[in-house]
């Protein structure tokens, strides 16, 4: 069973989160989603709109989805690729060569993020449509 896994915050999910995350598991059988915790977006000076709760339970509703776990610090990822016996860690292009350490514990995979969508731009829009 060739594992998959990848990290976010996943707030206000949307279409650019789901075909991350069907890309994702199509590199694999197994996807792992490391979702950051409350406390852990609070030191990144990150308010989510839902909890981590919240998010999580979304984030198990999709289908492409196997596995949801808490992400509590930067620190905890190559715990998590031996933990998990994780062969592939993906991430957006955004963190190109961020995360290229892992590459002593599992392939690393940065993915083309999805064009003219991300979850900041979705919550500013929300909050203008509130007024």
């Amino acid at each position: 069973m060739k594992r998959i896994i990848t990290y976010g915050t996943f707030d206000v999910l949307h279409y650019g989160h789901i075909r991350l995350l069907k890309r994702a598991r199509d590199l694999g059988d197994y996807l792992i989603v490391a979702c950051s915790s409350d406390e852990f977006n609070e030191t990144k000076n990150k308010k989510s709109f839902y909890t981590y709760e919240q998010r999580k339970m979304i984030l198990e509703s999709v289908r492409y989805v196997d596995l949801v776990i808490p992400e509590y610090s930067w620190e905890q990822k190559i715990a998590d690729m031996e933990k998990y016996f994780v062969d592939v860690f993906v991430m957006g292009d955004d963190w190109e060569g961020k995360f290229d350490f892992l590459k002593n514990y599992c392939e690393v995979i940065y993915l083309p993020r999805t064009p003219d969508v991300c979850s900041t731009n979705t919550k500013q829009h929300l909050t203008l449509n509130k007024r």
